[in-house]
């Protein structure tokens, strides 16, 4: 039987951030996970320091209901950028 901590670091990816202090940082991490883009970590860590959870949670939530989607990443992009055009002609 395995303990908890070895099935934690076989599920961790080995090229994953070490030093995550922020909780954007972790935020980030898991979109680039749920993803399944973990070559681009730095670009889902600016995405949640930079825009509201909601709207990415939305984007997240489309992307991975979009089960057709060779690169479910490029979906969470094009629907994010949508959500973010909708947004700003709202205010």
């Amino acid at each position: 039987m395995k303990s908890i901590g070895q099935i934690i670091d076989q599920q961790k990816h080995p090229d994953r951030p070490k030093n995550l202090s922020q909780e954007f940082q972790v935020y980030g991490v898991y979109l680039a996970e749920e993803l399944g883009d973990t070559k681009h970590y730095s670009l889902y860590i600016k995405l949640a320091k930079q825009y509201s959870r909601g709207l990415l949670d939305q984007a997240l939530t489309y992307a991975k209901g979009y089960t057709s989607a060779k690169s479910k990443a490029k979906v969470f992009m094009w629907r994010l950028k949508q959500l973010r055009e909708t947004s700003t002609q709202d205010l």
